[in-house]
């Protein structure tokens, strides 16, 4: 890291408390705001040879003015030395989002906006950080978007982001989730020169149907983890299916299965429960207007897409009533696919195994940002300005590389 500070043009001065603030973050992530107390209590002055006493927060704050300029350089200069140290490959990106709030008003910051949170802190302001792993774990480039911004909307300009930072790999695979599915992603992927891995979102799924009741799935072999021989592996069924110039893997998990049929339950039982409570306002006339309650209604369909497909729901204007029902049909429908999804690639020369196991890589990324927000202390953020929210968490970032070693 001292080496990389140094290619990237920093002063002593700049370099050492930039080291300083990584370390922090990997010992004591939790103090930051402490960080002149805690190099006092150390020895680090005289094991460095430099008076530290002197040190106090505006310092700091400076320092990450100065680094922020050069967050694309060194992250470069990051990626280069880690695929020369670790031979590390370059075939595979993994892309995935998160979001990380704020504590305050955050009224100097343009990028924090309310949006899909996904640490479920929906009254607080938060950004969405965009980051590309390599299939090692190792970062290659990240970005910060404002807190509103959606995942499927940041992918083209991820990419341009990526090629900045490491370079054209011609034929790399992308590999992303179905948040950003979209055939104008899958559109944005291949007209930069790269393959794609994705999963399906469910409109698309639901449209092979017909091909999960077929059935004709083998079981994916999973070896059990070394760090945790004893856990035994869910099961995992796939088939290939081959489309024109693409590659479909139908999968079935029976731990997603699981979850699904929990999620699902769970939705449906909020669904009815905020119909009754629709129904009860218009019955006692609090709420009268025919639009109002069409828009209520709506509002309840998107809040529950996954089980409001399985329900009819009508509003009587003669009879000033609501009624909603189950069709029986369509919630079969919707149970048969629990535990079911679906992988979409034009890499026709790999096996569905290979598939499979290449799109389950993106858990990479999800520990990424565990580790980040968990034991590196991401968030909450208590800065206020835009260029120190983002130097803060490049810092994080800084420091996951240094976990990513190990």
């Amino acid at each position: 890291m001292d080496e990389i500070l140094k290619q990237a043009g920093f002063s002593e001065k700049t370099k050492l408390l930039t080291l300083l603030m990584v370390m922090n973050r990997l010992i004591f992530p939790s103090s930051e705001h402490k960080m002149p107390d805690w190099i006092n209590s150390t020895a680090l002055s005289d094991i460095l040879s430099v008076d530290l006493a002197s040190l106090n927060d505006d310092a700091l704050y400076r320092n990450l003015d100065e680094l922020y300029p050069k967050r694309g350089i060194i992250e470069s200069l990051l990626a280069e030395k880690e695929k020369s140290l670790f031979s590390l490959d370059d075939t595979i990106y993994l892309y995935d989002l998160t979001s990380t709030y704020f504590e305050g008003m955050c009224l100097s910051n343009p990028q924090a906006k309310r949006g899909y949170s996904r640490d479920k802190r929906f009254d607080a302001k938060q950004v969405v950080v965009g980051l590309v792993i390599d299939r090692d774990g190792f970062p290659k480039a990240h970005e910060i978007f404002s807190g509103s911004r959606k995942d499927c909307s940041t992918l083209d300009e991820m990419l341009d982001i990526l090629e900045k930072r490491v370079g054209k790999r011609e034929g790399a695979t992308v590999v992303v989730d179905r948040g950003m599915a979209f055939q104008g992603n899958i559109s944005e992927i291949k007209d930069k020169g790269y393959h794609y891995i994705v999963a399906t979102r469910q409109q698309e799924r639901n449209q092979y149907l017909d091909e999960f009741e077929k059935g004709g799935f083998h079981p994916l072999l999973r070896s059990t983890s070394s760090a945790n021989p004893s856990k035994k592996k869910s099961g995992v069924f796939i088939k290939k299916m081959e489309q024109g110039d693409e590659l479909y893997v139908l999968c079935i998990s029976d731990k997603r299965s699981e979850k699904d049929k929990a999620i699902r339950e769970s939705h449906e039982k909020k669904l009815v429960g905020d119909l009754k409570k629709l129904a009860k306002r218009i019955a006692t006339g609090r709420l009268k207007k025919e639009e109002k309650i069409y828009e209520a209604i709506g509002r309840i369909k998107e809040r529950y897409p996954r089980v409001a497909r399985y329900y009819k729901i009508e509003y009587d204007s003669l009879m000033k009533e609501l009624s909603y029902r189950e069709n029986a049909e369509k919630k079969s429908i919707a149970e048969s696919l629990d535990g079911s999804y679906m992988l979409k690639t034009d890499r026709c020369d790999m096996s569905d195994d290979e598939i499979w196991r290449t799109y389950s890589l993106l858990t990479r990324c999800e520990n990424a940002f565990r580790n980040m927000k968990s034991p590196l202390c991401e968030r909450p953020i208590f800065h206020q300005l835009e260029r120190r929210v983002q130097t803060h968490i490049f810092l994080c970032i800084l420091a996951y590389h240094l976990l990513a070693y190990s």
